[in-house]
């Protein structure tokens, strides 16, 4: 046998492992969509279900009206039947808006890990369609901040953030998200994270931040408010810091307490300077049980009208 039959040879074999491989799922591949895990079972799984349930909750909901410059908001992530009354107050608000980007932030509920991870994928599937993300946003993010990283596990399961993606589909035309998911949630790990936001954002006018969390768990009806009022005073005081630091002493709690902390910083940088309530309630207001209950809350962040330039 000679030269040329053993380079023929490896040709053949080399042709014939990549016809019967399969093709290597990657973050630009357009078939790699992250599925729902939530349809059917905390929002319809059926598209005209959903699209009814939502136009529903809309329909029990006024929109606030306020002078100003929406940057942000924040919303829960229990099923549609728990927090998504709470919820559509603030998602009331995007109807007229023109959001080309949302940066969704959320905490991770099923997997440990370090930092913060930033989905790559090429969107999220819903019964409403396919929300693209954002892959360029996403590795900007990802190369510019410390410890941020992308673990494909870590969103997987992880439902804080799909929650609210029927939300935007209805309210938002032609927008792309960038999914991002906290293994850690101490206040240097969101004040990284938000630097690494304003820095890749340069005061984006079309782009939206969005902190997904709940507030008090499973406390009774009186405490569980209790808890979630001193939530609510740090954040209309726009204090990141100090909401940080009751969080961390047991005065209030949110299993998001980290991205609505990266958020108020976030928004802060590029001028927001004050918080909306929107709508505030608990499970109990819902089922009726007041034993265990867990605490929602809306809220705009915005930059007032009158808000002048700021000194350096």
């Amino acid at each position: 046998m000679n030269k040329h039959f053993f380079r023929s040879l490896i040709l053949v074999c080399l042709i014939s492992l990549a016809f019967f491989l399969p093709p290597q799922a990657s973050g630009t591949d357009k078939e790699d969509l992250r599925p729902s895990i939530l349809a059917g079972r905390w929002y319809p799984q059926s598209q005209d279900a959903l699209a009814q349930t939502i136009q529903r909750l809309f329909s029990k909901v006024e929109t606030p009206i306020f002078n100003g410059e929406l940057k942000a908001i924040i919303v829960p992530h229990a099923g549609y039947s728990y927090s998504g009354y709470v919820a559509a107050h603030a998602y009331k608000l995007l109807s007229k808006k023109q959001f080309k980007r949302v940066i969704l932030i959320g905490p991770s509920h099923r997997m440990g890990f370090r930092g913060v991870s930033v989905n790559l994928q090429a969107g999220y599937k819903t019964p409403l369609g396919i929300v693209p993300i954002d892959q360029e946003m996403a590795r900007e993010i990802l190369n510019t901040g410390p410890n941020i990283r992308w673990l494909r596990k870590a969103h997987a399961f992880e439902h804080s953030l799909e929650i609210q993606l029927p939300f935007l589909q209805t309210v938002l035309h032609n927008f792309k998200i960038v999914p991002i998911i906290m293994g850690q949630q101490d206040f240097e790990t969101c004040l990284n994270l938000a630097n690494t936001l304003v820095q890749v954002l340069k005061d984006a006018k079309d782009t939206l931040l969005l902190a997904s969390s709940d507030l008090s768990h499973y406390h009774s009806y009186n405490k569980a408010n209790a808890l979630d009022h001193q939530f609510i005073k740090d954040l209309q005081r726009f204090d990141p810091r100090g909401l940080s630091k009751d969080l961390m002493l047991g005065k209030c709690e949110a299993c998001g307490g980290g991205p609505v902390i990266t958020v108020l910083l976030a928004s802060k940088a590029i001028g927001a300077d004050q918080a909306i309530i929107l709508n505030h309630a608990n499970s109990g207001d819902i089922t009726g049980d007041r034993n265990k209950v867990v605490g929602y809350l809306s809220a705009a962040l915005i930059k007032s009208s009158d808000t002048g330039p700021r000194p350096k």
